[in-house]
């Protein structure tokens, strides 16, 4: 039985993964820090029902010899590092935290697979964030980085610190360039569950405006369950590399909330306003992902439309509105 061991267990991704890898039957082991054991916090794998399945190991990504420990105890097959600081917005907020959990968790991380699983199979999350303002009208593996963000940076020292340890160390490493992905299992502090939730509450009277940011901003957004199981792909390769995962079709904020509020039947231009305090300091105008490699090389191809996935997370924030009026 292959052996997994997932960081950000407890996140959307993480969540989804997970699931993905216990149906394919892994033994699957996640990482939670010391003060990430309350029920709460695992309310994403237990909406999937892997609560029981999961085997939370303690550790944490800034503490190398915790690390260590742990690949000691469970010698697993593939490591998959997902957690991160990922909040763009709050990596402004909070540069240094974002830095050290985000770049040199990872570089613990690799260290300690370094000194005790040097055959371990490594996934890193990547993010299309580190392209920034691109020249191209497409980003694929070769396009040069431009980050914008203390997040975008730290997820660039990761990235090539990934690649140089594939080089320097024969570490089976790939970094999947992961562009915008969401679910009802998204924090509401992500653009797009703000936009489903926001159309929501104000289709149940619950509110009567939504505040937005930049919404000329345009990204490529696909569903978690989909990306996921790119991250599984590029592991079960005979050579390690780096794949974008991405639709390859951009929408603006102003797309997501039209067809958002559109599946209520309402006019999103009567309750969405620009709120300057939601503004990013440095912003990216549009990023668009060229999968060609992930489709060639692994197979992959997204199965969830753009409409398809707003439609679920809309639904979903409908029930739990409901579910919470009828407490």
């Amino acid at each position: 039985m292959a052996r997994a061991l997932i960081t950000g267990v407890t996140g959307q991704d993480g969540a989804y993964l997970a699931a993905l890898l216990l149906e394919k039957g892994y033994e699957v082991y996640g990482l939670l820090h010391r003060h990430g054991g309350s029920e709460a916090v695992q309310d994403r794998l237990r909406r999937l029902g892997c609560t029981g399945a999961v085997r939370m190991v303690d550790g944490n990504l800034i503490d190398l010899s915790s690390l260590i420990r742990l690949l000691e105890k469970v010698q697993p097959d593939e490591i998959y590092n997902l957690a991160a600081q990922s909040f763009v917005r709050m990596s402004w907020d909070q540069p240094l935290l974002t830095t050290h959990v985000t770049a040199i968790g990872t570089a613990n991380m690799l260290e300690a697979v370094r000194i005790a699983a040097p055959g371990v199979r490594y996934f890193q999350a990547s993010s299309s964030e580190m392209f920034g303002r691109a020249e191209t009208p497409a980003q694929n593996e070769d396009t040069l980085f431009h980050p914008r963000s203390p997040y975008a940076s730290a997820k660039v020292f990761a990235h090539c610190l990934v690649q140089n340890y594939r080089d320097a160390f024969g570490l089976f490493g790939c970094n999947g360039i992961m562009f915008n992905h969401d679910s009802p299992l998204r924090g509401i502090e992500f653009v797009l569950r703000k936009i489903t939730d926001g159309a929501a509450r104000i289709s149940l009277g619950l509110a009567s405006e939504l505040p937005m940011g930049n919404l000329d901003a345009r990204r490529d957004f696909g569903h978690a369950r989909d990306y996921v199981r790119a991250m599984w792909l590029m592991l079960q390769q005979d050579r390690p590399d780096d794949y974008v995962v991405a639709t390859g079709r951009a929408a603006s904020i102003r797309d997501l909330c039209r067809i958002a509020f559109a599946h209520t039947n309402l006019d999103w231009e009567k309750h969405v306003k620009v709120d300057p305090a939601f503004l990013r300091p440095a912003d990216v105008d549009v990023t668009v992902g060229d999968a060609t490699r992930a489709r060639t090389r692994l197979g992959w191809v997204p199965e969830t439309s753009l409409e398809d996935m707003i439609a679920e997370m809309v639904e979903a924030d409908l029930r739990r509105w409901r579910a919470t009026l009828a407490a």
